[in-house]
């Protein structure tokens, strides 16, 4: 046998079982004092900010604190226990800047840095009081609450976010760009005396799922979809048919490392029988990385499911497709033939350029890889055939 199965099975037995492992959507909760520390805060240098017996309080304007745990789960939620001074402008934002949102409590209102700004006052706003500030992510929709936990007066406001579709020439929908709150949690003073944070939380949008979806931009298709088509795109089709809990994670840009970071900050706590991915456009794979992530899949006690990349302009797939078939194989494991979907002959050799959205950029010429709603009911057809026992 084999070394690497004989390492492989040696693993799994040494595993607990995954029922008695309990699944959480709690991702992570800190409560701050000045009796720990608290490494996976990032203060940005010059930020002027120290712990205190009642939380991490920000005194310096400018810059930002980090939580260091990169997530991209489609739905989930950040809350914050803060208290602010009577002149404070907190700033709640992604370390991207695509998503932010502040906090005035002098004029007593919460925004939204869309464009146009998305704003409202919240007259029960107080500088004496404690709130929960909760920035909420569900795919295309944002929604920032604010709760007065003295009083328990609440507020939220919403965006969603609507894509164009394709780029340039191929743009389809005049949109509207509401963030998708990459990659890592960020806080800081933008004006006034001070912000108090006491603690902070970040929640799942559900646990002990039966399908978990990692990939790219192709798995993220609430970042680039116009909304009306939102509910046609292929991580949605098949979301809303497989047989039990499921949940999306996908992030435009990414290669292999980012998902594997992503999975060790997000799978070990909320649990999936099944965990899709779908990873290889922008580079990365080798048999070495794609069998790393294999493995750490099934040490959590999950089935991994490793998809076939569809085809695009530049053929890229096919080189990769085979690296992907080749530790399929070596792990006995099933995957859906993405390339087979969007192909001109249903033999993944060059992409139906009718399968994805047309992307005119400056930079890249002409390019066709992000499904379009023909496409994406391709690609979940497909999923039919190569992995039924989802559904």
């Amino acid at each position: 046998m084999p070394i690497y199965k004989i390492m492989l099975l040696a693993l799994l037995a040494a595993m607990p079982l995954r029922e008695s492992i309990a699944s959480t959507t709690l991702l992570y909760h800190e409560v701050f004092n000045d009796r720990d520390n608290y490494p996976e805060l990032i203060i940005d240098e010059g930020v002027e900010a120290s712990y205190t017996a009642e939380g991490l309080k920000v005194t310096g304007n400018g810059g930002m604190v980090r939580l260091d745990k990169y997530y991209s789960l489609g739905e989930r939620v950040i809350r914050y226990q803060v208290k602010l001074g009577d002149n404070a402008v907190a700033l709640f934002s992604s370390d991207t800047g695509d998503f932010k949102v502040s906090v005035n409590m002098a004029r007593k209102t919460v925004h939204i840095g869309t464009h146009p700004e998305t704003w409202k006052i919240m007259e029960f706003l107080h500088p004496d009081h404690d709130y929960l500030v909760e920035v909420h992510r569900s795919y295309q929709k944002n929604t920032v609450r604010v709760i007065d936990t003295r009083t328990g007066a609440s507020d939220y406001l919403d965006v969603t976010n609507d894509g164009q579709g394709g780029h340039g020439v191929g743009v389809e929908n005049s949109g509207f760009s509401a963030g998708s709150q990459h990659d890592y949690y960020c806080f800081g003073l933008q004006e006034g005396g001070y912000m108090l944070v006491k603690q902070v939380s970040v929640v799942a949008g559900a646990a002990d799922l039966f399908l978990l979806i990692y990939g790219d931009s192709i798995t993220e298709p609430e970042g680039y979809y116009p909304a009306r088509d939102f509910p046609f795109a292929w991580t949605q089709l098949i979301m809303k048919h497989v047989r039990g809990k499921s949940i999306s994670s996908g992030r435009g840009g990414c290669t292999i490392h980012q998902v594997l970071e992503r999975i060790k900050n997000e799978l070990p706590y909320i649990k999936a029988k099944y965990v899709m991915v779908t990873i290889g456009t922008n580079g990365g794979n080798t048999e070495e990385n794609l069998s790393e992530l294999v493995e750490y899949i099934l040490s959590q006690g999950s089935i991994p499911i490793l998809n076939n990349i569809p085809c695009n302009e530049s053929g890229t797939q096919r080189e990769v497709n085979r690296l992907i078939e080749t530790v399929r194989q070596k792990y006995n494991l099933k995957g859906c033939k993405f390339d087979i979907a969007t192909s001109l002959n249903q033999d993944g050799e060059e992409v139906d350029k009718s399968t994805m959205y047309h992307e005119d950029t400056r930079n890249w010429g002409q390019v066709y890889h992000h499904p379009n709603v023909k496409g994406s009911r391709l690609m979940y057809t497909r999923t039919l055939i190569d992995v039924p026992e989802l559904y």
